[in-house]
């Protein structure tokens, strides 16, 4: 879901008039919000936000006007209570209370974000080198090889080695948008944008969630931390950015 929502999200507001006009509008709210909701029960809430957004951020390179944002936005905080109390589940509930609060529940629920905060404070500037870091090391540090593996890297590389991670998300996010704005039809700009900015979305919500700033959810790291689904998904986005700037190019070079 997390290619085929873009993919589909794309294609159809490919083939309407854009801006998309309200009935578009209403008839891909309900081809995000179905998918959106069924991954929700399972329940899996990382999965489910990168969905949302994969397929929101496709109508909002759509050009769709700043009111509907403002409505959108008004229904989402009247929504709060609502979902809050009959809809989130205990651990999520407690997921959002640890991150007001982590030391209320220092060897339970506190646990992942004390020893994230942690490790990442302990790295300093420069690090305590590869394979030193005591927090991952000594198993303090709870998934330390998927999820949290950005605080791993922080204690064992340091800031200096965090900001050259950060520097080559940047430039692959500032590539794929170039491959969006660069694009042939509407559709190419659409499912370009959209892919560049759910990989925007999977590093800010991994470092915001390691760092104590975001709820932890399960969400990797893009192409740093270990995984199955989620790199095959990755780089099947990826392909398809290649496939754009290909067409791009192809378009854009002479016949002999």
């Amino acid at each position: 879901m997390k290619l085929a929502m873009p993919l589909t999200i794309a294609a159809f507001l490919s083939r309407q008039y854009l801006p998309p006009r309200f009935l578009h509008i209403v008839i891909t709210l309900a081809l995000i919000a179905v998918p959106t909701a069924l991954i929700i029960k399972q329940p899996d809430l990382g999965t489910a936000i990168l969905v949302l957004v994969s397929g929101m951020v496709v109508l909002f390179y759509a050009g769709l006007q700043w009111w509907y944002i403002v409505a959108a936005v008004g229904a989402f905080g009247a929504s709060l209570w609502p979902v809050w109390h009959y809809m989130m589940h205990d651990y999520q509930q407690k997921r959002i209370l640890m991150l007001l609060n982590p030391e209320s529940d220092p060897l339970g629920a506190g646990w992942n974000i004390i020893q994230s905060k942690t490790a990442i404070g302990s790295g300093g500037l420069h690090g305590k080198g590869w394979l030193e870091g005591t927090q991952s090391r000594l198993d303090f540090l709870p998934e330390g090889h998927t999820d949290f593996i950005i605080a791993v890297m922080s204690e064992e590389f340091g800031l200096i080695g965090v900001l050259l991670l950060l520097a080559a998300y940047i430039l692959v996010i500032a590539r794929g948008m170039h491959i969006a704005i660069n694009a042939q039809d509407n559709f190419g700009r659409l499912l370009a944008a959209s892919i560049s900015t759910t990989f925007f979305v999977y590093v800010f919500v991994n470092m915001g969630m390691v760092a104590g700033m975001l709820p932890v959810v399960g969400v990797p790291l893009p192409f740093i931390s270990q995984g199955g689904t989620a790199v095959v998904a990755l780089m099947t986005g990826f392909g398809i950015l290649m496939a754009i700037a290909t067409e791009q190019k192809r378009v854009m070079t002479p016949k002999k």
